[in-house]
């Protein structure tokens, strides 16, 4: 006979599958829907700068499925964040203290806001700047210039998405110190290692070449003295509040 505490993490597991599941299903119907808007999507993308100034190849017979395909999981990933983030805190919920939970539930709206703030910047002011600097590089070389739309989708998809995710970081710090795993100080005392990592990941995550690494190192900088600043805020209020269950 299996004991309690196996039991209990059995029973942990078979929640978890559940909740992974539904997630699956939620990212299928999304996809499907994906699928229906991709075509707008990508007359969209093709009509506006830069995209509007060139002439698209295909270099392979599967890059227009290719291309299709990666448009309707991008609409999938961000629509289906928002239930992710609702059925994981329902799962983890048990297991944390009542201002964890309700912080980690009043946090999920601003982060999928600001996903869609960091896409946003990162397709309207990054990616042409980024754009512009290696075309003008192939211009002073004299290269023709001849794209192919799996390859501009690809530039694309590692400018956007990674600041994008960068825009992630105010919630993040703002949830940890809610819950008292950051404060303010700490984060303060920790600037000098944090632009360093800040320099590492801005290099991981863009194209390799120094103009892109330099313009999502700017957003992500900005982004960790808004954390610290947001910080502040909340520890402030966690303080007082804490103070006023105490008197």
């Amino acid at each position: 006979m299996l004991s309690p505490t196996i039991m209990t993490f059995l029973e942990h597991l078979a929640q978890l599958r559940k909740q992974i599941i539904a997630i699956a299903i939620v990212f299928v119907l999304c996809t499907v829907a994906g699928l229906v808007v991709a075509p707008y999507i990508f007359d969209a993308i093709k009509n506006a700068p830069p995209a509007s100034s060139m002439d698209w190849n295909t270099f392979s017979p599967f890059d227009g499925v290719r291309i299709y395909m990666v448009i309707a999981m991008s609409v999938a990933l961000v629509l289906t964040l928002p239930v992710a983030l609702l059925l994981i805190w329902n799962f983890v919920k048990k297991g944390m203290y009542p201002h964890e939970r309700s912080a980690a539930l009043r946090y999920i709206p601003y982060s999928v806001f600001c996903l869609l703030v960091g896409l946003a910047f990162g397709y309207f002011v990054v990616l042409p700047m980024s754009f512009s600097f290696v075309t003008g590089i192939s211009e002073k070389l004299q290269l023709t210039e001849t794209y192919g739309v799996a390859q501009y989708f690809g530039f694309m998809m590692n400018i956007v998405l990674p600041v994008g995710a960068a825009f992630e970081l105010p919630i993040v710090v703002m949830f940890l110190t809610r819950i008292g795993l950051l404060s303010p100080d700490r984060l303060r005392r920790s600037r000098r290692y944090a632009y360093l990592v800040l320099v590492v990941v801005s290099n991981l995550m863009t194209p390799p070449d120094i103009v892109s690494d330099f313009l999502l190192l700017i957003p992500l900088i900005l982004l960790f003295e808004i954390s610290v600043w947001l910080s502040k805020s909340v520890y402030r209020k966690r303080v007082a509040a804490t103070e006023a269950m105490a008197s």
